[in-house]
Protein backbone atom coordinates (compact mmCIF):
# COMPACT_ATOMS: atom_id res chain seq x y z
CA UNK A 1 0.00 0.00 0.00
CA UNK A 2 1.36 3.54 -1.50
CA UNK A 3 1.48 5.79 1.37
CA UNK A 4 0.05 9.11 1.11
CA UNK A 5 2.26 12.47 0.71
CA UNK A 6 0.64 15.17 2.93
CA UNK A 7 2.05 19.19 1.61
CA UNK A 8 1.88 21.82 4.13
CA UNK A 9 -1.59 23.69 3.64
CA UNK A 10 -3.30 21.11 2.28
CA UNK A 11 -6.79 19.99 4.02
CA UNK A 12 -7.37 16.68 5.02
CA UNK A 13 -10.69 15.04 7.42
CA UNK A 14 -9.52 13.55 11.52
CA UNK A 15 -11.43 12.04 14.00
CA UNK A 16 -10.54 13.40 17.39
CA UNK A 17 -9.85 10.37 19.32
CA UNK A 18 -7.44 11.76 22.29
CA UNK A 19 -6.19 14.98 24.21
CA UNK A 20 -2.45 15.51 24.73
CA UNK A 21 -1.08 16.84 27.99
CA UNK A 22 -0.90 20.34 26.24
CA UNK A 23 -4.30 20.41 25.90
CA UNK A 24 -4.66 19.70 22.37
CA UNK A 25 -7.21 17.06 20.18
CA UNK A 26 -4.83 13.94 18.97
CA UNK A 27 -6.18 12.36 15.89
CA UNK A 28 -4.56 9.70 13.34
CA UNK A 29 -4.48 9.27 9.65
CA UNK A 30 -2.35 7.91 7.14
CA UNK A 31 -0.08 6.28 10.15
CA UNK A 32 0.51 9.19 11.38
CA UNK A 33 -0.88 11.22 14.83
CA UNK A 34 -2.12 14.75 14.00
CA UNK A 35 -2.79 17.37 16.50
CA UNK A 36 -4.91 19.92 16.64
CA UNK A 37 -5.85 22.45 18.98
CA UNK A 38 -10.03 23.59 19.89
CA UNK A 39 -11.09 20.14 19.39
CA UNK A 40 -12.78 17.44 21.63
CA UNK A 41 -12.55 13.56 21.79
CA UNK A 42 -15.17 13.01 19.04
CA UNK A 43 -15.14 15.83 16.77
CA UNK A 44 -14.98 14.73 13.26
CA UNK A 45 -13.03 17.54 11.89
CA UNK A 46 -11.24 18.99 8.27
CA UNK A 47 -8.44 20.18 9.20
CA UNK A 48 -5.53 22.20 7.61
CA UNK A 49 -1.71 21.00 7.79
CA UNK A 50 0.83 23.49 9.48
CA UNK A 51 3.74 21.14 10.24
CA UNK A 52 4.42 17.75 8.66
CA UNK A 53 6.29 15.22 10.26
CA UNK A 54 7.63 11.38 9.58
CA UNK A 55 5.60 10.30 12.03
CA UNK A 56 3.12 13.80 13.32
CA UNK A 57 1.58 16.73 11.96
CA UNK A 58 -0.02 19.72 13.32
CA UNK A 59 -2.57 21.16 12.09
CA UNK A 60 -5.65 23.65 13.19
CA UNK A 61 -9.60 23.42 12.70
CA UNK A 62 -10.72 24.48 9.56
CA UNK A 63 -14.19 22.95 9.69
CA UNK A 64 -15.69 21.09 12.05
CA UNK A 65 -18.20 18.30 9.92
CA UNK A 66 -19.40 16.65 13.11
CA UNK A 67 -19.24 18.05 17.06
CA UNK A 68 -18.52 15.53 20.04
CA UNK A 69 -21.38 15.51 22.86
CA UNK A 70 -18.27 16.68 24.85
CA UNK A 71 -18.32 19.74 22.96
CA UNK A 72 -20.00 22.93 24.62
CA UNK A 73 -19.97 26.71 24.11
CA UNK A 74 -17.07 28.92 25.74
CA UNK A 75 -18.43 30.91 28.70
CA UNK A 76 -16.10 33.58 27.24
CA UNK A 77 -16.24 35.46 24.36
CA UNK A 78 -12.21 35.57 23.20
CA UNK A 79 -12.30 31.93 24.37
CA UNK A 80 -11.01 30.55 20.83
CA UNK A 81 -8.43 33.35 20.76
CA UNK A 82 -6.87 33.81 24.31
CA UNK A 83 -4.13 31.56 25.66
CA UNK A 84 -5.34 31.67 29.03
CA UNK A 85 -7.58 28.66 28.80
CA UNK A 86 -7.51 25.61 26.25
CA UNK A 87 -10.38 23.61 27.32
CA UNK A 88 -13.92 25.92 27.48
CA UNK A 89 -15.10 24.49 24.94
CA UNK A 90 -15.15 21.35 27.03
CA UNK A 91 -17.92 20.14 29.12
CA UNK A 92 -16.25 20.09 32.89
CA UNK A 93 -17.08 16.44 33.43
CA UNK A 94 -15.12 15.45 30.27
CA UNK A 95 -12.20 17.85 31.37
CA UNK A 96 -11.77 15.45 34.75
CA UNK A 97 -11.89 12.27 32.54
CA UNK A 98 -9.44 13.70 30.24
CA UNK A 99 -7.45 14.53 33.31
CA UNK A 100 -7.42 11.41 34.91
CA UNK A 101 -6.28 9.92 31.33
CA UNK A 102 -3.47 12.13 31.53
CA UNK A 103 -2.21 11.10 35.01
CA UNK A 104 -2.68 7.28 33.72
CA UNK A 105 -0.80 7.25 30.80
CA UNK A 106 2.18 8.94 31.75
CA UNK A 107 2.16 6.49 34.43
CA UNK A 108 2.16 3.91 32.25
CA UNK A 109 3.87 5.44 29.38
CA UNK A 110 6.59 7.25 30.95
CA UNK A 111 7.01 5.02 34.37
CA UNK A 112 6.19 1.82 33.16
CA UNK A 113 3.59 0.86 35.62
CA UNK A 114 0.85 -1.79 34.59
CA UNK A 115 -2.39 -0.64 35.79
CA UNK A 116 -1.93 2.48 37.93
CA UNK A 117 -4.15 2.80 41.31
CA UNK A 118 -5.31 6.67 39.61
CA UNK A 119 -8.57 7.69 41.57
CA UNK A 120 -10.91 9.65 40.02
CA UNK A 121 -9.83 13.50 39.57
CA UNK A 122 -10.56 15.41 42.71
CA UNK A 123 -13.17 18.07 41.17
CA UNK A 124 -13.28 21.75 41.76
CA UNK A 125 -16.09 23.25 43.53
CA UNK A 126 -16.38 26.23 40.50
CA UNK A 127 -14.92 25.53 37.32
CA UNK A 128 -14.86 29.49 37.07
CA UNK A 129 -13.69 32.23 38.94
CA UNK A 130 -11.31 30.28 40.90
CA UNK A 131 -7.94 32.19 40.73
CA UNK A 132 -6.85 33.63 43.56
CA UNK A 133 -4.12 35.42 41.35
CA UNK A 134 -3.59 36.76 37.90
CA UNK A 135 -0.21 38.63 36.32
CA UNK A 136 -1.15 39.81 32.84
CA UNK A 137 1.35 41.27 30.09
CA UNK A 138 0.87 44.75 29.46
CA UNK A 139 0.94 46.37 25.96
CA UNK A 140 -0.32 49.36 23.98
CA UNK A 141 -3.03 49.16 21.14
CA UNK A 142 -2.78 50.85 17.87
CA UNK A 143 -4.29 53.97 18.43
CA UNK A 144 -2.59 54.02 21.64
CA UNK A 145 -4.62 52.62 24.50
CA UNK A 146 -2.99 50.40 27.13
CA UNK A 147 -4.18 46.71 27.19
CA UNK A 148 -3.88 43.75 29.67
CA UNK A 149 -4.30 40.23 28.71
CA UNK A 150 -3.08 36.68 27.44
CA UNK A 151 -1.43 36.43 24.20
CA UNK A 152 -2.96 34.61 21.58
CA UNK A 153 -2.63 30.72 21.10
CA UNK A 154 0.28 30.59 19.59
CA UNK A 155 1.06 34.05 18.90
CA UNK A 156 2.72 37.22 20.93
CA UNK A 157 -0.56 39.23 20.05
CA UNK A 158 -1.80 40.73 23.16
CA UNK A 159 -5.76 39.43 23.88
CA UNK A 160 -7.55 42.88 25.09
CA UNK A 161 -9.28 41.67 28.50
CA UNK A 162 -11.53 43.84 30.99
CA UNK A 163 -12.34 40.79 32.85
CA UNK A 164 -11.39 37.20 32.80
CA UNK A 165 -14.05 34.56 34.04
CA UNK A 166 -11.31 32.14 35.81
CA UNK A 167 -10.05 34.90 37.85
CA UNK A 168 -11.62 35.81 41.34
CA UNK A 169 -14.45 37.66 40.15
CA UNK A 170 -13.89 40.52 42.66
CA UNK A 171 -10.89 41.19 40.89
CA UNK A 172 -12.27 42.22 37.39
CA UNK A 173 -13.40 45.73 38.54
CA UNK A 174 -9.33 46.14 38.95
CA UNK A 175 -8.25 44.86 35.95
CA UNK A 176 -10.47 47.39 33.70
CA UNK A 177 -9.96 50.25 36.03
CA UNK A 178 -6.20 50.30 36.55
CA UNK A 179 -5.37 50.10 32.98
CA UNK A 180 -7.18 53.44 32.88
CA UNK A 181 -5.30 54.58 35.73
CA UNK A 182 -1.76 53.72 34.16
CA UNK A 183 -3.02 55.49 30.83
CA UNK A 184 -4.58 58.20 32.62
CA UNK A 185 -0.78 58.81 34.51
CA UNK A 186 1.20 58.63 31.15
CA UNK A 187 3.29 55.41 32.18
CA UNK A 188 5.25 54.13 29.47
CA UNK A 189 4.37 50.28 28.91
CA UNK A 190 7.85 47.87 28.28
CA UNK A 191 8.61 47.59 24.59
CA UNK A 192 10.30 43.78 24.93
CA UNK A 193 11.27 44.25 21.78
CA UNK A 194 13.06 47.49 22.24
CA UNK A 195 13.93 47.12 26.51
CA UNK A 196 12.35 50.94 26.50
CA UNK A 197 8.87 52.07 28.42
CA UNK A 198 8.62 51.02 32.53
CA UNK A 199 5.46 48.77 33.08
CA UNK A 200 5.43 45.20 32.17
CA UNK A 201 3.00 43.29 34.29
CA UNK A 202 0.12 44.41 36.36
CA UNK A 203 -0.51 41.44 39.21
CA UNK A 204 -3.95 41.21 40.86
CA UNK A 205 -3.89 38.81 43.87
CA UNK A 206 -7.00 38.11 46.35
CA UNK A 207 -7.38 35.98 49.77
CA UNK A 208 -10.02 33.64 48.62
CA UNK A 209 -11.22 33.59 52.70
CA UNK A 210 -10.70 36.86 53.65
CA UNK A 211 -11.21 38.90 50.69
CA UNK A 212 -7.82 41.01 50.79
CA UNK A 213 -6.16 42.04 47.82
CA UNK A 214 -2.80 42.77 46.62
CA UNK A 215 -1.88 45.32 43.49
CA UNK A 216 1.52 45.04 41.99
CA UNK A 217 3.03 46.56 39.19
CA UNK A 218 5.69 45.10 37.83
CA UNK A 219 8.61 47.58 36.77
CA UNK A 220 11.68 47.81 34.67
CA UNK A 221 13.04 50.20 37.51
CA UNK A 222 11.73 52.50 40.20
CA UNK A 223 11.35 55.68 38.17
CA UNK A 224 7.48 55.52 38.47
CA UNK A 225 6.30 59.13 38.48
CA UNK A 226 3.23 59.83 41.02
CA UNK A 227 3.19 55.84 41.75
CA UNK A 228 3.22 57.21 45.95
CA UNK A 229 -0.02 59.44 44.80
CA UNK A 230 -1.80 56.57 42.64
CA UNK A 231 -1.15 54.14 45.08
CA UNK A 232 -3.26 56.41 47.65
CA UNK A 233 -5.76 56.92 45.42
CA UNK A 234 -6.14 52.72 44.78
CA UNK A 235 -5.84 52.26 48.41
CA UNK A 236 -9.30 54.67 49.07
CA UNK A 237 -11.41 53.13 45.49
CA UNK A 238 -10.51 49.20 46.75
CA UNK A 239 -11.26 48.98 50.57
CA UNK A 240 -9.86 45.61 50.36
CA UNK A 241 -7.01 46.54 49.00
CA UNK A 242 -4.16 45.92 51.42
CA UNK A 243 -1.22 47.55 49.43
CA UNK A 244 0.16 48.11 46.43
CA UNK A 245 3.60 47.51 45.47
CA UNK A 246 6.77 47.65 42.59
CA UNK A 247 8.64 44.44 41.63
CA UNK A 248 11.54 45.53 39.57
CA UNK A 249 12.54 43.58 36.79
CA UNK A 250 15.02 45.04 34.73
CA UNK A 251 16.15 42.12 32.22
CA UNK A 252 15.81 40.85 29.13
CA UNK A 253 14.12 38.05 30.06
CA UNK A 254 10.13 35.91 29.84
CA UNK A 255 10.14 35.87 34.04
CA UNK A 256 7.44 37.73 35.15
CA UNK A 257 9.07 38.77 38.65
CA UNK A 258 12.74 40.30 39.79
CA UNK A 259 13.83 39.70 42.74
CA UNK A 260 13.18 43.03 44.58
CA UNK A 261 10.02 44.09 45.31
CA UNK A 262 8.76 47.58 47.64
CA UNK A 263 5.56 48.05 49.04
CA UNK A 264 4.95 51.86 47.70
CA UNK A 265 1.16 52.13 49.90
CA UNK A 266 -0.08 49.95 52.49
CA UNK A 267 1.28 46.72 53.45
CA UNK A 268 3.38 44.33 51.22
CA UNK A 269 0.92 41.54 52.04
CA UNK A 270 -2.32 40.17 52.35
CA UNK A 271 -3.46 37.35 55.29
CA UNK A 272 -5.35 34.27 53.82
CA UNK A 273 -6.97 31.38 56.06
CA UNK A 274 -5.65 28.32 54.64
CA UNK A 275 -7.03 24.80 56.26
CA UNK A 276 -7.50 25.99 59.29
CA UNK A 277 -4.65 28.64 59.87
CA UNK A 278 -3.48 32.13 58.83
CA UNK A 279 -0.89 32.53 55.94
CA UNK A 280 0.51 36.11 55.55
CA UNK A 281 1.13 36.03 51.37
CA UNK A 282 3.41 38.23 49.60
CA UNK A 283 3.22 39.63 45.89
CA UNK A 284 5.92 36.85 44.88
CA UNK A 285 4.91 34.55 47.14
CA UNK A 286 3.90 30.67 45.89
CA UNK A 287 0.66 29.89 47.04
CA UNK A 288 -1.65 27.40 45.33
CA UNK A 289 -3.61 29.21 42.94
CA UNK A 290 -7.11 27.55 43.81
CA UNK A 291 -7.58 27.42 47.57
CA UNK A 292 -10.42 25.76 47.85
CA UNK A 293 -8.63 22.21 45.48
CA UNK A 294 -5.57 22.74 47.61
CA UNK A 295 -7.43 22.14 50.99
CA UNK A 296 -9.15 19.38 49.22
CA UNK A 297 -6.06 17.98 48.49
CA UNK A 298 -4.74 18.20 51.80
CA UNK A 299 -7.64 16.93 53.68
CA UNK A 300 -7.22 13.67 51.56
CA UNK A 301 -3.29 13.75 52.12
CA UNK A 302 -4.67 13.65 56.40
CA UNK A 303 -6.90 11.11 55.78
CA UNK A 304 -4.30 8.84 53.77
CA UNK A 305 -1.53 9.22 56.28
CA UNK A 306 -3.54 8.50 59.52
CA UNK A 307 -0.71 10.88 61.28
CA UNK A 308 -0.65 9.04 65.26
CA UNK A 309 1.02 12.15 66.95
CA UNK A 310 4.85 10.21 66.90
CA UNK A 311 5.71 10.73 63.45
CA UNK A 312 8.75 12.86 62.50
CA UNK A 313 7.72 14.34 58.80
CA UNK A 314 10.19 15.87 56.50
CA UNK A 315 8.42 18.55 53.98
CA UNK A 316 11.07 18.80 51.03
CA UNK A 317 10.07 22.18 48.83
CA UNK A 318 8.49 23.15 51.54
CA UNK A 319 7.76 27.33 50.62
CA UNK A 320 5.92 29.34 52.88
CA UNK A 321 4.58 25.99 55.24
CA UNK A 322 1.21 25.79 53.48
CA UNK A 323 1.23 21.38 53.81
CA UNK A 324 3.96 21.58 56.32
CA UNK A 325 2.19 23.90 58.98
CA UNK A 326 -1.30 21.80 58.83
CA UNK A 327 0.67 18.40 58.92
CA UNK A 328 2.71 19.95 62.02
CA UNK A 329 -0.12 19.98 63.64
CA UNK A 330 -0.60 16.23 63.60
CA UNK A 331 2.60 14.72 64.14
CA UNK A 332 5.82 15.26 67.08
CA UNK A 333 7.82 16.66 64.54
CA UNK A 334 8.15 18.43 61.56
CA UNK A 335 11.07 20.04 59.35
CA UNK A 336 10.27 22.21 56.37
CA UNK A 337 13.10 22.46 53.61
CA UNK A 338 13.43 25.15 51.03
CA UNK A 339 15.70 26.86 48.88
CA UNK A 340 13.93 30.06 48.89
CA UNK A 341 15.41 32.16 51.87
CA UNK A 342 12.37 34.76 51.46
CA UNK A 343 9.84 31.76 51.87
CA UNK A 344 11.38 30.46 54.40
CA UNK A 345 11.39 33.70 56.48
CA UNK A 346 7.59 33.37 55.55
CA UNK A 347 7.08 30.26 56.74
CA UNK A 348 8.95 30.74 60.41
CA UNK A 349 6.55 33.93 60.60
CA UNK A 350 3.35 31.83 59.74
CA UNK A 351 4.29 29.10 62.19
CA UNK A 352 4.60 32.22 64.71
CA UNK A 353 1.05 33.27 63.45
CA UNK A 354 -0.41 29.64 64.52
CA UNK A 355 1.57 29.08 67.53
CA UNK A 356 2.86 26.01 65.90
CA UNK A 357 5.94 25.01 68.11
CA UNK A 358 6.98 21.70 66.68
CA UNK A 359 8.43 22.66 63.35
CA UNK A 360 11.56 23.46 62.13
CA UNK A 361 13.01 25.33 58.49
CA UNK A 362 15.99 25.62 56.93
CA UNK A 363 17.19 27.26 53.74
CA UNK A 364 18.79 25.28 51.21
CA UNK A 365 19.09 23.10 48.13
CA UNK A 366 16.77 19.94 48.95
CA UNK A 367 19.33 17.78 47.33
CA UNK A 368 21.81 18.91 50.19
CA UNK A 369 19.89 19.29 53.11
CA UNK A 370 18.11 15.90 52.89
CA UNK A 371 21.07 14.15 53.37
CA UNK A 372 22.04 15.96 56.65
CA UNK A 373 19.53 14.59 58.57
CA UNK A 374 20.04 13.53 62.10
CA UNK A 375 16.75 11.23 62.34
CA UNK A 376 15.15 9.08 59.99
CA UNK A 377 11.97 10.62 58.80
CA UNK A 378 9.08 8.27 58.85
CA UNK A 379 7.36 10.42 55.95
CA UNK A 380 8.26 12.28 53.53
CA UNK A 381 6.55 14.97 51.70
CA UNK A 382 7.53 15.94 48.28
CA UNK A 383 6.08 18.99 46.59
CA UNK A 384 8.65 20.34 43.55
CA UNK A 385 8.69 22.66 41.31
CA UNK A 386 7.47 21.47 37.54
CA UNK A 387 11.04 19.92 36.79
CA UNK A 388 10.54 17.53 39.77
CA UNK A 389 13.11 16.49 42.07
CA UNK A 390 16.97 16.33 41.19
CA UNK A 391 18.23 12.72 41.05
CA UNK A 392 20.22 13.20 44.20
CA UNK A 393 17.01 13.95 46.18
CA UNK A 394 15.58 10.25 44.96
CA UNK A 395 18.88 8.67 45.81
CA UNK A 396 19.11 10.04 49.30
CA UNK A 397 15.61 9.06 49.70
CA UNK A 398 15.87 5.56 48.88
CA UNK A 399 18.89 5.17 51.65
CA UNK A 400 16.77 6.55 54.21
CA UNK A 401 13.95 4.34 53.50
CA UNK A 402 10.97 6.71 54.96
CA UNK A 403 8.43 4.75 55.82
CA UNK A 404 5.54 6.70 53.89
CA UNK A 405 6.47 8.94 50.53
CA UNK A 406 3.70 12.04 49.72
CA UNK A 407 4.98 13.10 46.06
CA UNK A 408 2.80 16.44 45.08
CA UNK A 409 3.06 17.08 41.33
CA UNK A 410 2.21 19.77 38.95
CA UNK A 411 3.53 17.87 35.96
CA UNK A 412 2.46 14.67 35.41
CA UNK A 413 5.44 13.80 33.09
CA UNK A 414 8.21 14.79 35.72
CA UNK A 415 6.18 12.66 38.34
CA UNK A 416 5.78 9.42 36.49
CA UNK A 417 9.53 10.18 35.95
CA UNK A 418 10.82 10.26 39.77
CA UNK A 419 8.01 7.36 40.87
CA UNK A 420 9.81 5.40 38.21
CA UNK A 421 12.99 5.45 40.39
CA UNK A 422 11.55 5.57 43.67
CA UNK A 423 9.52 2.39 42.70
CA UNK A 424 12.48 0.73 41.09
CA UNK A 425 13.42 -3.24 42.32
CA UNK A 426 10.35 -2.67 44.12
CA UNK A 427 11.62 -0.76 46.85
CA UNK A 428 8.09 1.33 47.24
CA UNK A 429 5.19 0.43 45.62
CA UNK A 430 2.68 3.03 44.38
CA UNK A 431 -1.17 2.60 47.51
CA UNK A 432 -2.55 5.33 45.49
CA UNK A 433 -2.40 8.68 43.60
CA UNK A 434 -5.04 11.33 43.72
CA UNK A 435 -5.32 13.83 40.66
CA UNK A 436 -6.96 17.30 41.82
CA UNK A 437 -8.24 20.05 39.66
CA UNK A 438 -6.33 23.17 40.45
CA UNK A 439 -6.85 25.05 37.37
CA UNK A 440 -10.32 23.89 35.53
CA UNK A 441 -10.47 25.18 31.96
CA UNK A 442 -6.90 23.78 31.55
CA UNK A 443 -4.99 20.97 30.45
CA UNK A 444 -3.14 21.18 34.11
CA UNK A 445 -3.60 18.68 36.95
CA UNK A 446 -2.53 18.31 39.66
CA UNK A 447 -1.45 14.61 41.12
CA UNK A 448 -0.64 12.85 45.03
CA UNK A 449 1.24 10.24 44.72
CA UNK A 450 0.98 8.09 48.38
CA UNK A 451 4.23 5.71 48.30
CA UNK A 452 4.76 2.59 51.06
CA UNK A 453 8.21 1.33 51.52
CA UNK A 454 7.80 -2.26 50.11
CA UNK A 455 7.57 -5.26 53.20
CA UNK A 456 10.85 -6.41 52.22
CA UNK A 457 12.15 -3.40 52.79
CA UNK A 458 10.70 -2.85 56.19
CA UNK A 459 11.80 -5.73 57.29
CA UNK A 460 15.46 -5.08 56.60
CA UNK A 461 15.37 -1.04 57.71
CA UNK A 462 13.84 -2.61 61.16
CA UNK A 463 16.86 -5.26 61.38
CA UNK A 464 19.00 -2.25 60.50
CA UNK A 465 17.40 0.12 63.37
CA UNK A 466 17.74 -2.90 65.64
CA UNK A 467 21.36 -3.47 65.60
CA UNK A 468 22.44 -0.14 65.74
CA UNK A 469 20.09 0.14 68.77
CA UNK A 470 22.23 -2.89 69.89
CA UNK A 471 25.63 -1.35 69.71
Amino acid sequence: MTKIIWQQGELIEVTIANLSDTGDGVGRANERVVFVPDTVPGDRALVRLLHVKPKYAQAKLHELLQPSPHRIRPGCIVADKCGGCQWQHIDYDYQLVAKQNQVIQALERIGGFIQPPVDPVLAAASAFGYRNKSTYPLGTSATGQVQAGYYQKGSHQLINLNQCPVQDARLNPMLAEVKQDIQQQGWQIYDERRHLGQIRHLSLRIGRHTGEMLLTLVVKDWNLPKIETQAQEWLKRYPQLMGVCLNRNGDRTNAIFGSETRCIAGVPHLRERFAGLEFQVRPDTFFQVYTETAEALLEVIQSELNLQGHEFLVDAYCGIGTLTLPLAKQVRLATGLEVQPAAVEQAILNAHRNEIKNVTFQVGAVEKLLPKMGTIPEVVILDPPRKGCDRAVIDTLRQLKPSRIVYVSCKVATLARDLKLLCEDGQYKIARVQPADFFPQTAHVEAAAFLVLSDLDKDADSFKKTEISNL
